[in-house]
């Protein structure tokens, strides 16, 4: 026995192969077959799992029928090394009944199985659930853990066979390579690859960087050191792989990495019959193409990881107008790629190619050194680390929220007693009611106090325990009781109910007290976030908060195997219920809520017109901690369950501007400005759901917006900056900020009916590109820049007739400047004298 060793899960696979003590024997019959790469401090380690037996369940009575199908399809389940068996489990279904396992040797049988099964109107249920990853859910393993059992070398690698495994703590130091390729224009020939590699670990941080380009070329004088020359694409590959097997990188990241450089590696080695296998071991890349788009692909390269940053971003909830490498290095880092030109720059890498090699390795290497920086500056590793070990899922699965939720909850619910049914095929449902959003009152206001309940509805979850085990035990305690029901959440009809056990919830839903699982696993997590911002761990507070918030969609989805739509309606029709009764307890104070949305409510302290800003913070402190306890109370007195309900003083507006839907007296939803106090620093400008935060309105129309407001906020004049502004636009010194960004979301030729102004300018700039030899850039979506011209919409790169002011005017400026002037009794046209078309 060799000693326990701790590691890193890095991949995950599985086939079914022939075992190797039935392939002595002569034998050929398969079985399942896992396998796992860890990163450990001896290196990479491979675990071999053998001669598995692939589980589904079914309800006990549904065997008679199952057992025709299975052996009519596998044969029977006598002898040595049977193909299926059953057993009679300990286990029941959702509805109570008892279940069967059923065993198959390979994976690729049960799906057969499942499939003919479900034609005969059974239902398997966990039939879905990957081999790998029921291995290691099972046995609570996500990301670190400690391995026992028996290790030998094989080709170079530690490999265990059959180990034992559990889950223990251990912190991961990668080897980390950031790549990137240069190409010809039309993706014939592979000009370089450049390479940004370091060691790299959370707690310590990376180590020395290595470069490397290798490019087709000769070699030439003054070229770096970096930089190295090969003969043809052949030779730059044979050099690649060379530099790649020794750093043996455990991490490979990039800007489109898969589905543009590592593709088209694999395509190039294709044509040049080169064996790029470039996955530990020897392994060859699986790739598998998206059933959606035949120019997706997904990609498992055994041993390593492959992280893209567009998708690693996406992921941590990172928001971009746009995802381009050039726009996030210079949002994030402050610089961007060597060369800038999107139209120019294929010529200018073709250029360079062929007369200044040395300026085209530096712009190859410059791109894998923004990806690292970019990865090292978001802290992108360490959240996919602290995502992984949190969810369970691979280290660069993205997505993934229902899967994450089968590996927190369908090991403990076993342990319960119950199986889950599968993931539904065509899933349909009764959708569930959103966040309470109250009607607002609008106005311009002085000292606004925001109150946040903190992670509402997960708190919601955990004190009112809505669970889908504790769903079905209160169906089964609740059998011939008279329950509580809130099926209205203004309603509530009182009836007899069994307090002691069960919680009501609404619809009809009633849940189990002593019997429930996410109630437990949202502690757990809380206790981990609160922890980890004691600790300063930004990356694993950020996936903690992510995981949580993930689990009202989870739950809320028809496509989750726990789907019932009372599970989701008790967890908003009950944020509806404590946000409407928060505002009753705050109005009975004395203060006014002037909006509610979701899990805030913002209130106007009109008897503390002139306070200090410490006297306003007193006060917020001060009712979010009564409310606190009223809740407490309230919550133990009613219904016998402690709150977990958290209402927090968040923010205090200096003055707060709350607007009217446009056209109409109705205060608006989603929608606000005010000046944050900010401690002893200078308040802040805050705007949701404006214009200045929304891309699809100018540069002018934004910076428009955020100085009047200053002003305004501020008590400094404001016409004559509105009426110079005017000026300015008819005067065409504003021209340059008096354009619109817009997504295309289709493709160009999609749109048919009602093409509005930025497919209109889309297409007019690829019909100009085309009449100058240029290639079509719009045809597939992206972002358009464009004008509005007295010849309607035209793109900003080819514009070619007069901006028309008036427009610009009418729709940009005055129905922002009216959004507030109205709370002082003003209008744009009073100020500006109502000037439109005079000029």
């Amino acid at each position: 026995m060799s000693a326990p060793l701790k590691g890193f899960l890095l991949t995950r696979q599985w086939d079914d192969l022939v075992p190797e003590q039935e392939r002595a024997r002569g034998g050929l019959t398969k079985s399942l077959a896992l396998q796992f790469w860890m990163l450990t401090d001896r290196g990479p380690v491979r675990l071999i799992v053998s001669d598995q037996y692939a589980v589904f369940f079914l309800e006990s009575s549904a065997m008679p029928v199952a057992r025709r199908i299975l052996t009519n399809l596998l044969g029977d389940s006598s002898g040595e090394r049977p193909p299926w068996y059953e057993k009679e489990l300990e286990l029941k279904d959702f509805g109570g009944q008892p279940v069967h396992g059923v065993y198959l040797r390979e994976q690729r049988n049960l799906y057969r199985v499942r499939d003919m099964l479900m034609q005969a109107g059974l239902a398997p249920m966990e039939a879905d659930i990957h081999p790998t990853d029921r291995f290691l859910m099972e046995r609570f393993v996500t990301g670190s853990m400690v391995v026992h059992g028996e290790a030998v070398e094989k080709d170079g690698v530690l490999e265990f066979h059959n180990p034992r495994i559990k889950p223990a703590p251990y912190a991961p130091y990668f080897k980390v390579l950031s790549l990137d390729i240069e190409t010809s224009m039309d993706g014939a020939q592979l000009y370089s690859i450049g390479l940004a590699a370091t060691s790299y670990g959370a707690d310590v941080g990376a180590g020395a960087m290595q470069h490397r380009v290798f490019m087709v070329g000769e070699n030439a004088e003054d070229s770096p050191d970096y930089l190295v020359y090969c003969a043809d694409e052949s030779e730059v590959f044979r050099r690649f792989v060379e530099w790649f097997d020794g750093f043996d990188p455990d991490i490979l990241i990039g800007w489109n990495v898969i589905n543009f450089d590592l593709r088209f590696l694999q395509k190039k080695a294709d044509e040049l019959n080169f064996p790029f296998h470039p996955g530990r071991g020897g392994a060859a890349m699986d790739w598998r193409q998206s059933r959606s788009d035949d120019q997706h692909f997904t990609l498992c390269i055994p041993g390593r990881v492959v992280l893209d940053g567009i998708d690693t971003l996406k992921s941590a909830t990172y928001n971009f107008e746009s995802f381009s490498l050039e726009y996030v290095a210079q949002h994030l880092l402050g610089r961007g790629k060597l060369i800038h030109d999107p139209d120019n720059r294929g010529d200018e890498i073709t250029h360079l190619f062929l007369h200044d090699k040395p300026r085209l390795a530096a712009y190859n290497l410059e791109d894998c050194q923004l990806v690292w920086e970019i990865f090292q500056h978001a802290l992108l590793i360490e959240f996919a680390v602290e995502r992984a070990q949190l969810t369970g899922l691979a280290l660069d699965r993205f997505g993934g929220s229902v899967a994450s939720f089968d590996n927190r909850y369908l090991p403990r619910l076993h342990r319960a007693g119950y199986v889950a049914p599968m993931l539904p095929q065509n899933p349909v449902g009764v959708g569930s009611p959103g966040g309470y959003v109250m009607d607002s009152i609008p106005g311009l206001y002085r000292n606004v106090l925001v109150l946040d309940f903190k992670s509402l509805y997960p708190s919601i979850i955990r004190t009112f325990k809505i669970d889908p085990l504790a769903r079905i035990r209160g169906i089964e305690i609740e059998r011939g009781q008279d329950v509580l029901r809130e099926d209205l959440w203004d309603q509530q009809e009182t009836v007899k109910v069994d307090r002691k056990r069960l919680v009501p919830g609404f619809n009809g839903a009633v849940f189990s007290k002593d019997h429930n699982i996410l109630p437990d696993i949202i502690g757990e997590l809380w206790a981990a976030r609160d922890e980890a911002k004691r600790h300063k761990n930004a990356a694993m507070s950020q996936a903690i908060k992510i995981l949580m918030n993930s689990f009202y969609g989870v739950l809320g989805t028809p496509g989750c195997r726990f789907f019932d739509h009372r599970l989701p309606s008790s967890i908003t029709l009950r944020g509806h219920r404590i946000l409407y009764r928060t505002k009753e307890l705050i109005e009975q104070q004395g203060h006014q809520v002037i909006y509610g949305d979701t899990d805030s409510v913002f209130v106007w302290l009109k008897e503390h017109k002139q306070s200090a800003a410490a006297e306003i913070d007193s006060v917020g402190k001060q009712l979010a901690a009564t409310l606190n306890q009223w809740w407490r109370d309230y919550l133990m007195q009613e219904y016998g369950i402690e709150s977990f309900l958290e209402i927090q003083f968040e923010t205090h507006f200096l003055r707060f501007v709350m607007p009217t839907i446009r056209g109409s007296e109705k205060g608006s939803k989603k929608r606000y400005a005010g000046l944050a106090a900010r401690g002893e620093g200078e308040p802040e400008m805050v705007f949701k759901g404006l214009e200045t935060v929304r891309t699809d309105w100018t540069p002018l129309a934004r910076t428009f917006q955020k100085e009047l407001y200053r002003r305004i906020f501020h008590n400094e004049p404001y016409e004559d900056y509105v009426r110079d502004l005017v000026s300015d636009i008819r005067a065409g010194k504003k021209d340059d900020l008096l354009y619109y960004r817009k997504r295309l979301r289709r493709r160009l030729d999609e749109y048919q009916r009602n093409v509005p102004p930025h497919v209109q300018a889309a297409r007019t700039a690829d019909r100009i590109r085309e009449e100058q030899g240029l290639p079509p850039r719009y045809q597939r979506g992206g972002w358009i820049e464009y004008v509005v011209t007295v010849n309607g919409p035209e793109p900003l790169e080819y514009r070619r007739s007069a901006l028309d002011y008036d427009l610009y005017v009418e729709r940009q400026i005055e129905p922002i400047a009216d959004g507030i002037l109205r709370f002082m009794n003003a209008s744009f046209q009073d100020i500006s004298g109502g000037q439109i078309g005079l000029f």
